[in-house]
């Protein structure tokens, strides 16, 4: 008997773990964009556009939002080592694998336990990717590769095959409990059904009456009403037993054809049929578009700078149709052009999306200023008879809390005003930002009993005693303050810890950069990443 062997990818600098610093996020007014008005009681406002490195900003995003996230769809640089506008797409492959990986393990935080990720990804990386998704996710977690037909003409300069699709990696965080949406039901389908006997519950459609697991029980001969007797194929056997299929017959479900003599069939109503259709894994340009329809969508917004890489307004809509419904959470840590949010928002979604490039700013915002606005009727808009409404609001990653001073000293970032300081030492010391309108020293709280006072001051024993005497028995306060003048367990309803010495460890401050994009790395990477069986 062959034991179970794990499949494992191994790679140079995989044990190498950052510990992130969780940023909190600025919000820019001036950049957030909303409708003027309501156009419908569903409209959706404090969607959320992201801009700076997407692995700090998924960092910045755990704690609120762990959980909460029902669809996570990725489309990020497929490390082809061909350069794009737009994004360095070059990189090592070991250093690609590092940096997928460590979004990988924040999204999975981030899913709810029916929620789904997404990733579109080329033949170049999607074996490697695969099984790193089994690592992060679980193999039992894996879904499907569906195939995306991306081109329609053959590539006749290359070298070996002209590739016309892409991959789709679909992974959920609980594969027992999640399940995909149906997709809607076509005309085309609901054309198969007729109605010849004018049955008044409508269209139908005839189902074979036999099936492939014999049982002696159900092979018998049937009487047509025309007189003729038929028994089941060879080796089958019919569906249901005689005296079900009395009853059938008496509720006129069994279609012998218009002059009684047909072999038996089924009658499938269309009014009982699942409302819905179950997605196949090869997904047609002509059913979700292909590049040359999301270049068209693109030029919409910006015709003298034309995204490089942009996915058609379909393929997000089938992706969000399988995967949420409306209302649901939808994040995009590489937003590139900002389809996922411009699709979500039409579709009723709530969205976050994350870009560090300048087309943050010279392409998702005035595509989704257009959307908010009802003026873009490219992509779905007339599918889903969209009309306009809702916004975003605009958020950029607050500086690294720690820096160095003239003297190679780490401080408190001087950027940071008391809120700021406040907020930044919640996340980091695990507590919910929630200032208090009644008690000046309440800046959050980890429980409904404990709390946590920020203040650069140094402070005296004399406000220590008063700051004890108003916290009360009943309740709990860790103090972060500068310094504090005695010893630091003299009060029981006090934790006094000195900042940033009590910080310093937490994580790795004054990194800015943690991007995909990482130029003239080396060009053979081909030992550098192999498959082992442990």
């Amino acid at each position: 008997m062959m034991s179970k062997t794990k499949l494992e990818l191994t790679w140079i600098g995989k044990n190498e773990r950052k510990k992130l610093e969780p940023r909190i996020l600025l919000e820019d007014p001036s950049k957030s964009y909303h409708a003027s008005q309501k156009v419908s009681e569903n409209d959706i406002f404090d969607n959320k556009l992201i801009f700076g490195d997407n692995l700090l900003a998924l960092k910045a995003l755990e704690q609120e939002y762990a959980g909460k996230v029902k669809c996570v769809f990725i489309d990020p640089p497929y490390n082809t080592k061909s350069a794009f506008k737009h994004y360095d797409d070059g990189l090592e492959h070991s250093l690609w694998l590092s940096l997928i990986r460590d979004r990988l393990e924040i999204i999975r935080n981030l899913l709810s336990d029916d929620g789904s990720l997404w990733i579109t990804i080329d033949d170049n990386e999607v074996h490697y990717l695969k099984v790193l998704c089994d690592e992060v996710f679980g193999r039992q977690n894996f879904v499907s590769n569906a195939i995306w037909q991306k081109k329609y003409s053959p590539q006749n300069d290359a070298k070996w095959l002209s590739d016309s699709h892409d991959h789709i990696l679909i992974y959920a965080k609980n594969k027992e409990v999640w399940r995909p949406n149906p997709l809607p039901r076509t005309a085309d389908m609901d054309s198969k059904y007729k109605n010849p006997d004018n049955d008044p519950r409508g269209p139908w459609m005839s189902d074979n009456l036999s099936v492939k697991t014999y049982s002696a029980s159900t092979d018998y001969p049937i009487e047509t009403p025309s007189g003729r007797v038929v028994n089941p194929p060879e080796s089958r056997c019919w569906v249901y037993s005689e005296a079900k299929l009395k009853e059938l017959i008496a509720d006129n479900r069994i279609w012998f054809g218009k002059d009684g003599g047909n072999v038996p069939r089924i009658k499938r109503f269309l009014s009982e049929v699942k409302q819905g259709a179950v997605c196949k894994t090869i997904w047609l340009r002509e059913e979700v578009g292909d590049n040359q329809d999301s270049k068209k969508e693109v030029k919409r917004f910006n015709s003298k700078d034309v995204f490089d890489t942009p996915k058609p307004e379909r393929l997000i809509e089938r992706v969000l149709t399988l995967a949420t419904k409306e209302g649901d959470l939808v994040i995009d840590s590489f937003a590139g052009s900002g389809t996922t949010g411009a699709v979500a928002h039409k579709m009723g979604r709530r969205w976050i999306m994350v870009e560090l490039g300048e087309h943050c700013h010279t392409h998702i915002i005035p595509r989704l200023q257009k959307v908010i606005d009802g003026d873009d009727q490219g992509g779905i808009s007339k599918a889903v008879n969209w009309q306009g409404g809702g916004g975003f609001r605009y958020y950029k990653l607050a500086p690294s809390l720690i820096v160095k001073d003239k003297f190679g000293l780490e401080v408190i970032n001087k950027e940071y005003n008391p809120e700021m300081l406040a907020e930044a030492v919640c996340k980091l010391e695990g507590f919910t930002y929630a200032p208090s309108e009644v008690d000046w020293w309440d800046h959050g709280y980890s429980t409904e009993t404990d709390h946590i006072y920020v203040t650069t001051q140094s402070l005296s024993v004399e406000k220590l005693e008063a700051l004890s005497e108003e916290v009360g028995s009943d309740r709990t306060l860790l103090v972060m303050c500068g310094a504090f003048r005695c010893e630091p367990s003299r009060f029981t309803n006090l934790t006094l810890k000195k900042l940033p010495k009590a910080i310093l460890d937490k994580c790795q401050f004054g990194q800015d950069d943690y991007s995909l994009n990482v130029a003239n790395l080396t060009d053979d990477a081909s030992d550098d990443s192999i498959a082992v069986q442990d």
